[in-house]
């Protein structure tokens, strides 16, 4: 079996392995004998990372996981139900293990289940529900150029505030093409011009700079952050032909890339090495779904030599090992979460992308 039939085959695996019971998929399942012991402990729910499981999983013709997955986040998820939002990770029964709101998680949901729901009519009145409240705590929350409650990024590092109207750029890119999929699923004016609203802020957002940043408002955080990869994929808030496009991913690749790793943003120090309960912070490896990422927007913009050689780069630095870690480090030393659901899902992405399965 040559290397891209093992990692196919890993990946199944993996994204069964976090697929619980209950319908929950965890980011990684350190029940497996194959979890490191020195690694942070990624039992959680991240909705997120699920959300990208599932279309992996579409992918892969794993057809069992996202229905029981729709049903958890409805009926076990806490606080939704009051709500509409999801918080930052959850307990496998659906508590909340941590309470912050990331709205990018929020938007993905939005996304994944309408996406499913085109290819599966009969169960639009099933999830109405979810897709309807889950569209309305975004619409609650926002305030004509911001949200009213502070929001916490995709990485959980950083915090936005009202009283200074900022967004981050990738997780208003998520409510955007989250509302714009809830309202194809069932439409809402409501949805449509919150959606409108929040697209004009984060393209208004950009013009001066001629580039995508990592957060923006009264005050501006113009340094670069590998999520931005998100406003062309999944997203599609701009074109990948686009000037602004290619300004975006050329300081990404400027800034983020070393010998051809791409991290998430600059000086970062998660590695996920833990020491007793203490976290040892010896310096970020590069993130394999991160140069997964880049390779499907590469190709998507027509640099397929740039994509490939992404796309390699992982899989040379695996060395025949079967399992994709969150991080991969310089050294022998540093221990990383491993297998990560969320790199084995955007490995199968891009290797379709680039047509090598």
């Amino acid at each position: 079996m040559n290397q891209l039939s093992a990692l196919l085959e890993s990946s199944k695996q993996v994204i069964r392995d976090c697929s619980l019971e209950n319908g929950a998929i965890v980011a990684a399942n350190s029940f497996m004998p194959y979890y490191p012991k020195e690694a942070k402990n990624y039992l959680y729910v991240w909705p997120r990372d699920a959300a990208f499981t599932c279309l992996a999983a579409e992918k892969l013709g794993i057809d069992n996981i996202e229905q029981p997955f729709f049903d958890w986040l409805a009926n076990r998820a806490e606080g939704w139900d009051k709500t509409g939002l999801f918080y930052e990770k959850y307990y496998v029964n659906g508590l909340q293990a941590l309470s912050r709101f990331q709205p990018d998680q929020n938007g993905l949901i939005l996304f994944i289940v309408s996406r499913y729901l085109q290819t599966h009519p009969e169960l639009k009145e099933k999830y109405q529900k979810l897709v309807e409240d889950t569209a309305f705590g975004l619409t609650k929350t926002w305030r004509n150029s911001s949200f009213s409650i502070p929001t916490n990024d995709l990485w959980e590092e950083r915090m936005t505030y009202p009283d200074i109207e900022e967004n981050f750029s990738y997780s208003l890119a998520s409510c955007i093409t989250g509302l714009r999929s809830a309202n194809e699923a069932f439409p809402n004016k409501i949805f449509e011009e919150t959606s409108v609203e929040m697209e004009k802020t984060l393209l208004g957002s950009a013009k001066s700079l001629g580039f995508f940043s990592r957060s923006f408002g009264k005050l501006n955080d113009e340094r670069i952050d590998a999520s931005l990869l998100g406003l062309i994929w999944p997203f599609q808030i701009i074109e990948s032909s686009s000037e602004i496009a290619r300004k975006t991913v050329d300081l990404i690749m400027e800034r983020l890339v070393k010998n051809d790793g791409v991290y998430r943003y600059e000086h970062d120090e998660y590695d996920g090495w833990m020491l007793n309960t203490g976290h040892r912070k010896k310096g970020a490896g590069y993130w394999p779904l991160l140069n997964f990422w880049l390779s499907i927007v590469l190709s998507q913009m027509n640099r397929k030599d740039e994509s490939m050689r992404y796309f390699q780069k992982v899989l040379a630095d695996l060395n025949g090992k079967q399992y994709i870690p969150e991080q991969i480090f310089d050294n022998n030393i540093q221990v990383s979460v491993l297998p990560l659901c969320w790199s084995h899902s955007m490995f199968v992405m891009a290797a379709e992308e680039l047509e090598v399965i």
